[in-house]
């Protein structure tokens, strides 16, 4: 028996990177999926976004490990398009445990305040948007998992001016993720249902390998390429070590999703190579 078996978890940008990580660490654990991704890009994000190749790469890789994906192209901007993908999910695999909202964009770099509201409707509303597509499905003692971001715990990481308007919504949108899932897990305590976060350092996905985050890491080069910002990388973090697997991530939230973590709630869990406690140390305390 797996550590997830049987049960059933709706995943958002579960088309590639770590969204495919958590399916598929998921599925080895015994769980089925219903999973969705937009499969189309963004104009103010300055890198590719996931296709319908991709998630249908994802569906394959679950089915080869014995479970079942019921997957959907479906916006998370987009309240209705959760809630029918859900229902079309629960109405083809029996029930809902939990929830992994994991889809995200990054659009650092631009100058357009329509960067900031597209990161705000994607990595904030778009969390809000899958529970409550979910919550009328999802059985109690059930599992939500957000996932956030250290760099948007952080002052002046991605709400660096120079990182744009885009740059400052994702940090905003991180910040109210990890504001939502402590209130949330009040709320849904009664039914037992666990809120957690998930906040990840650079991770070795197409966000981080991408033209704007190597601009980001590495400024003093007009076209800087991925080997220039891999000198960089590691400076964020405590550990030596530049990113993250997406696999580390999803390991943290098979544990969430799993009955081990039954009464962990509120939780902001940083899977980030020590990157807070680099930049923001212990204060000593009042005397």
């Amino acid at each position: 028996m797996g550590r997830a078996q049987d049960k059933v978890v709706f995943i958002t940008g579960a088309a590639r990177g770590q969204g495919r990580a958590i399916a598929l660490r998921l599925a080895e654990e015994g769980a089925d999926v219903i999973g969705v991704d937009l499969c189309a890009d963004i104009a103010t994000n300055g890198y590719a976004l996931a296709t319908p190749a991709d998630l249908d790469e994802t569906v394959r890789q679950v089915e080869k490990l014995g479970r079942r994906m019921v997957a959907r192209q479906a916006d998370v901007r987009e309240p209705g398009e959760l809630r029918d993908a859900v229902a079309a999910g629960v109405a083809e695999l029996g029930r809902l445990d939990a929830v992994v909202a994991q889809a995200g964009i990054c659009p650092l770099g631009s100058q357009d305040p329509q960067a900031f509201l597209d990161a705000v409707a994607v990595d904030f509303n778009g969390v809000v948007h899958a529970v409550q597509a979910a919550l009328p499905h999802l059985a109690d003692g059930g599992s939500i998992v957000a996932t956030g971001s250290v760099a948007g715990l952080l002052p002046g990481s991605t709400d660096n001016p120079a990182n744009g308007f885009g740059g400052l919504g994702y940090a905003f949108a991180k910040r109210g993720v990890a504001s939502l899932v402590h209130d949330l897990a009040l709320t849904l305590a009664p039914r037992s249902i666990r809120a957690n976060a998930v906040h990840p350092t650079n991770t070795n996905t197409d966000m981080l390998n991408s033209d704007p985050m190597y601009r980001v890491f590495r400024p003093d080069l007009e076209n800087p390429t991925r080997e220039d910002a891999l000198l960089t990388f590691p400076m964020m973090n405590a550990m030596p070590v530049g990113f993250v697997e997406p696999e580390d991530v999803a390991a943290t939230v098979l544990f969430l999703v799993s009955d081990e973590s039954r009464f962990m709630t509120g939780m902001q869990l940083r899977v980030d190579a020590g990157a807070y406690v680099k930049s923001r140390p212990q204060q000593p305390p009042a005397l």
